[in-house]
């Protein structure tokens, strides 16, 4: 049932841009994570440990993760765009927005220390809880009660795949700063599926 992943190179690269002003003052080494908080994310040197070795692991994580989150970062800009919207739901979308779209940044400067492409070779997309055309084009569609609930069955399902893509980088990756991202995802990730569903009954 996995759907092909069909996010435009706009919506990347708006997400990309979007990090940019995220971050604090352009100043912050590719090793750091911006916005993360104290989640056990070090900060690195400015020499490591983003240079550090990395596996095919890593860079299929990295890879596959970037367009994941620009997924959702899209997915919530169109919740942020409706009128009327339930301020929970509104709430949720901006922190999902604030938490991912500096990942993105940070792990397509990590590709670029690794020197490793920016996508993936043709046929090998991570796939894991990415919404198809059809998907999106219903979300950007549906309107008040309607839209807080189909995008929170969509979140849900796209968290999951993300908390799957990391909980694999965790048991195969090597470089380190991947290792801590990916673990960062699946404890906030899972945390906040739990809080999408929980929202999700209230409705």
């Amino acid at each position: 049932m996995k759907k092909t992943l069909t996010i435009s190179a706009f919506g990347i690269s708006a997400a990309i841009a979007l990090a940019g002003c995220a971050g604090t003052s352009g100043s912050t080494p590719a090793g750091t994570m911006p916005g993360m908080g104290s989640g056990g994310m070090g900060t690195s040197s400015s020499s490591a440990p983003a240079t550090a070795d990395h596996n095919a692991a890593d860079t299929m994580f990295t890879q596959g993760m970037i367009p994941h989150h620009a997924q959702a970062v899209e997915m919530s800009d169109m919740m942020l765009r409706k009128q009327g919207m339930d301020a929970r739901i509104t709430a949720l979308a901006t922190k999902i927005k604030a938490a991912q779209a500096p990942e993105i940044a940070q792990m397509t400067g990590w590709l670029k220390t690794w020197n490793e492409p920016a996508q993936m070779a043709s046929g090998h997309g991570m796939g894991d809880g990415v919404m198809g055309d059809d998907d999106l084009k219903k979300l950007d569609a549906a309107q008040g009660t309607d839209a807080a609930k189909l995008f929170l069955a969509q979140m849900i399902a796209h968290h999951e795949g993300a908390v799957m893509m990391a909980k694999t980088e965790s048991s195969r990756g090597k470089n380190p700063d991947a290792l801590s991202l990916s673990k960062a995802i699946v404890s906030a990730q899972e945390a906040e599926i739990q809080e999408m569903k929980d929202l999700l009954a209230s409705l």
